[in-house]
C-alpha cells in the first residue's frame, strides 16, 4: 500500500546530518532511491557489527577494503575512519597533544582567517548556526586553530573549513576530528593545502593527463576552447567533493579516500566525465563548459551513491598507483618548470 501524502511530507526538510535540503530538492526520486538503499544500509550494518564484534580497533584487510567500497554504516563511520587511516595510532601515541595545542600561543592572523570562513562554513546547515546547542562553530575552530598551530607550513586554508567541518558532524569529537584532518592534509594528500598549493595543482594536471589517455574526445574540447582543469575542477580536489556531490556520496567516497588513499579522487572525477561525455561535448564555449562541469555535479547519477560507488571502481578502467605516481612526477615537474 503506498504511504500517505506527497514525498515532500515524509522527506525531512532537514537531513539526518543537518543540511536543509534546496529548493529545487526531488523529493520523490529521493525517496524512490532512499527506500531501495535502505535495504541495502540494513545489511551493511549487520555484516558490520558481526565484523567489528569484540571491540578493538580497525585494521586494513582484504575484507575490510571490500567492506568499505560497500560504505560504511553512519554508526561505525567514525571508528573505521580513525581505524583505517592511521588516525587512531597517532591520537593514542600522543596522549593530551590535541588539548596542549589549544592552550598553545595565539597567532592572530591564523585566528582571524579562521575567524573569518567560520559563518561561511554551511549556511545550509542547522547545526553550525550560533543558535544552535551545541553550535558546531566553535568545536570547528577549536579543530582549525590546532591544526594551524600543529602544522605551521599549512596554518590554514580555504577549502579545510569545510573537510574539518564534515569530520566534526560525523565524529562528534575534536580530538578525532583533528587527527582524521592530521590524516588527510599531512598524509593522504600532501601539499593540496600547502601555500603554494603544488600538490593540489599537479593533481588538476594529473587528471588532465588521464582525461588526454582515457577520453581523448574531452581532452580535445578543453584544448579547442582553451578550458584549464583548475577552472572546472578546483573545488572537486580543494573540497573533496564536499558541497560538489550530494552529503551520502561525498561520505561514501570519504569512505574509501581514508582506506585506499587519494586515487580515489581520480577515480570520482574520471567517472563523472565519462558518464557525461556526450553531455560535455556539446559545449560551445569556456563559460558553457564550465557550466556542464557544474551541470554533472547533480542529478540521480550521483544521488544514487551506491550504484555510484560500483561505477567509480568499474568505469574509468584500469587506474594503478604506479602510474597516477609517474603523473605526479612529470606534472610536477613541468608546474616547477613553469615557476
Amino acid at each position: 500500500m503506498e504511504p500517505a501524502g506527497r514525498p515532500r511530507d515524509r522527506v525531512p526538510r532537514i537531513d539526518p546530518y543537518g543540511f536543509e535540503r534546496p529548493e529545487d530538492f526531488d523529493y520523490a526520486a529521493y525517496e524512490e532511491f532512499f527506500s531501495a538503499y535502505l535495504v541495502i544500509l540494513t545489511r551493511r550494518a549487520m555484516k558490520w557489527s558481526k565484523l567489528l564484534k569484540g571491540g578493538g580497533g580497525v585494521q586494513k584487510s582484504g575484507t575490510v577494503k571490500r567492506y568499505i567500497r560497500k560504505g560504511v554504516p553512519l554508526e561505525h563511520r567514525a571508528h573505521v575512519w580513525m581505524g583505517v587511516s592511521g588516525a587512531q595510532a597517532r591520537m593514542d601515541q600522543n596522549p593530551g597533544y590535541y588539548h596542549r595545542l589549544l592552550q598553545g600561543e595565539c597567532c592572530g592572523r591564523l585566528e582571524e582567517a579562521i575567524r573569518t570562513d567560520m559563518n561561511r562554513t554551511f549556511p545550509d546547515n542547522v547545526k553550525f548556526r550560533k543558535s544552535a546547542d551545541p553550535c558546531l562553530q566553535k568545536i570547528l575552530y577549536n579543530v582549525l586553530v590546532a591544526y594551524g598551530r600543529h602544522n605551521q607550513g599549512v596554518g590554514y586554508c580555504q577549502g579545510m573549513n569545510f573537510i574539518a567541518g564534515y569530520l566534526v558532524l560525523i565524529t562528534k569529537s575534536e580530538e578525532k576530528s583533528f587527527w582524521l584532518l592530521d590524516a588527510l592534509v599531512g598524509r593522504i594528500l600532501p601539499d593540496y593545502y600547502s601555500p603554494a598549493m603544488l600538490g593540489l595543482k599537479t593533481d588538476q594536471e594529473v587528471l588532465g593527463e588521464l582525461v588526454r589517455t582515457k577520453l581523448p574526445a574531452v581532452a580535445a574540447l578543453m584544448d579547442r576552447h582553451g578550458v584549464l582543469w583548475t577552472l572546472v575542477v578546483s573545488r572537486w580536489f580543494i573540497c573533496l567533493f564536499v558541497d560538489v556531490l550530494p552529503v551520502e556520496t561525498v561520505l561514501r567516497i570519504w569512505d574509501c579516500l581514508f582506506s585506499e588513499g587519494s586515487k580515489i579522487l581520480f577515480r570520482v572525477a574520471l567517472t563523472l566525465i565519462k558518464h557525461h561525455q556526450a553531455f560535455i561535448l556539446e559545449a560551445s564555449s569556456v563559460v558553457d563548459t564550465c557550466e556542464r562541469f557544474k551541470e554533472i555535479t547533480r542529478g540521480s547519477f550521483v544521488t544514487e551513491c551506491h550504484t555510484f560507488m560500483q561505477k567509480i571502481f568499474s568505469e574509468p578502467g584500469s587506474l594503478s598507483m604506479a602510474t597516477i605516481t609517474r603523473l605526479r612526477e612529470s606534472c610536477r615537474a613541468r608546474l616547477l618548470a613553469q615557476g
